[in-house]
């Protein structure tokens, strides 16, 4: 069965989230699903969510109405910086069932939508309210994007141990692969991370993301969800 609202975190910032919804979109696209994606806060950007548009680069699609309309990215700031801080320093707040409503919203005409994060778990969308008590809230199963760089190991485990302490079922792990820095870590990085995954979340997929063809088509194969 399809989890209709799948959400995509990462164990830190900048570690590819935004590339991973959007090859994992394309995806489920290429297998025939109805599916769209969200950026639930976006912050250091103006007009369109650069991620929704980097999303819709990679699915092959152009920017929907959905988009323009802002029900994709229903919170988006200038400075480049916390959700919660961003939000502050416009004099606003990031309330929580105003992102739920959109999602709701958006399910009246798509079966699938991906939620990519800003940051990861830990991050505060208010000074109420982090993150994973969001994604606990509203009952969503998580992929977790890691990668090779010294400092994922720990990361990517803290991170699963969170999803497990607040009961946050986590479909996948996306392992990606650049940018290239050391091989030898990044090698036993993945390695490591397979043994520890298979053994302590039989359930979680360990995927890698695709390296980019020239056209543009590189998608996950074989996914359990």
């Amino acid at each position: 069965m399809e989890n209709k609202v799948i959400f995509i975190t990462g164990i830190d910032t900048s570690v590819g989230k935004t590339y991973a919804t959007g090859v994992l979109a394309r995806s489920m696209k290429a297998l025939g699903r109805s599916v769209t994606t969200m950026k639930m806060v976006q912050t250091g950007c103006e007009g369109i969510s650069e991620d929704i548009e980097m999303h819709r680069r990679l699915m092959g699609i152009p920017l929907t109405d959905e988009d323009r309309m802002g029900l994709t990215c229903p919170y988006l700031f200038k400075y480049p910086c916390s959700p919660h801080m961003a939000a502050a320093m416009e004099k606003n707040e990031i309330i929580p069932f105003t992102i739920s409503m959109n999602i709701e919203q958006m399910q009246q005409h798509y079966n699938q939508i991906l939620i990519e994060a800003a940051g990861g778990l830990m991050v505060p969308l208010n000074f109420d309210m982090l993150t994973i008590e969001y994604i606990r809230e509203r009952h969503y199963p998580v992929v977790l994007v890691t990668s090779g760089k010294l400092g994922s190991i720990n990361h990517t485990l803290l991170s699963l141990f969170a999803c497990a302490q607040y009961g946050i079922k986590i479909l996948a792990v996306i392992y990606n692969q650049y940018p290239k820095i050391d091989a030898k870590i990044e090698e036993n990085t993945y390695q490591y991370l397979e043994r520890y995954i298979s053994h302590n979340y039989p359930g979680t997929q360990l995927l890698t993301l695709p390296e980019e063809d020239a056209e543009g088509k590189a998608v996950f194969t074989n996914l359990w969800f």
